[in-house]
């Protein structure tokens, strides 16, 4: 009896610390479970760190990258508009040393230029006292100012020159025109009141203001010559209501000088 409840006990005490022991088993494998998880869970906080800062970085190298490519373009439109600019400025350096040059040939110009204006007017003063006497008054006039102008020391060489072409000019448009205008002739020793029909250089003529006398200038004598009031006297109102702008233009019947065989 009794050593059969002495094996009883044995045996539960058997039970009871087996028992126990897997309690403490399930505990530690519990315990080094949590470990796992608590390490796995921090790694995996670490590994989202870690992935914000390589997001980030990433970013800001796309970021630098765009302003590395806009930069370089920038570059390029620099150099492109450098080597314009650079053009520029050599085609000006060059240009200042053409203005550098002529600067320094001005006196050389205007000295040149003084007896040039001087024997132009001379010529111009010889053509006018050699040509048709028309407009002599204007002309004369003209001519003399032009010579008040060459002691004027405010007026440029240029501008003296300028003037001097410019009477030229007039002188020759003469010879492209027609033109009436009132004046006075010397008829029989009495100076007469006139109309003038002028046909560029080919003819001048006159008219009294009553019609009743006419005449020619003839270059060769140069002097006037009458004409048959009644040959030419309707031609000569004709032209001139012509060049009035009174009448159309038509064919007139008047004197002219016979040309002459060039020499």
């Amino acid at each position: 009896m009794n050593m059969q409840r002495l094996k009883t006990l044995k045996i539960a005490a058997m039970v009871l610390l087996g028992s126990l022991l897997g309690t403490a088993s399930v505990a530690s494998a519990d315990e080094t479970l949590q470990a796992i998880l608590q390490v796995s869970e921090e790694k995996t906080a670490a590994a989202k760190q870690s992935q914000v800062k390589i997001d980030k970085l990433a970013e800001e190298t796309r970021s630098l990258l765009g302003d590395y490519k806009t930069v370089l373009k920038q570059i390029d439109g620099l150099k492109v508009y450098n080597a314009r600019l650079q053009k520029q400025i050599d085609n000006q350096e060059r240009r200042l040393v053409s203005i550098d040059k002529s600067i320094n040939d001005v006196t050389v110009i205007q000295r040149q230029m003084t007896p040039l204006v001087i024997r132009m007017i001379d010529g111009l003063e010889q053509f006018v006292e050699l040509d048709v006497p028309f407009h002599i008054d204007e002309r004369r006039q003209r001519i003399a100012f032009l010579r008040n102008n060459l002691d004027r020391s405010d007026v440029t060489v240029a501008e003296k020159f300028r003037q001097v072409l410019e009477a030229y000019k007039i002188e020759n448009e003469y010879g492209r025109k027609i033109d009436a205008y009132k004046g006075s002739v010397e008829i029989d020793d009495v100076e007469r009141d006139v109309n003038f029909f002028r046909v560029g250089r080919v003819a001048l003529l006159y008219q009294t203001t009553d019609t009743e006398r006419s005449g020619a200038w003839d270059q060769a004598s140069r002097s006037w010559v009458a004409l048959d009031s009644g040959e030419y006297r309707n031609a000569i109102l004709k032209g001139l209501r012509i060049a009035r702008k009174e009448a159309s233009i038509d064919l007139l019947n008047i004197p002219v000088p016979a040309p002459e065989a060039a020499e």
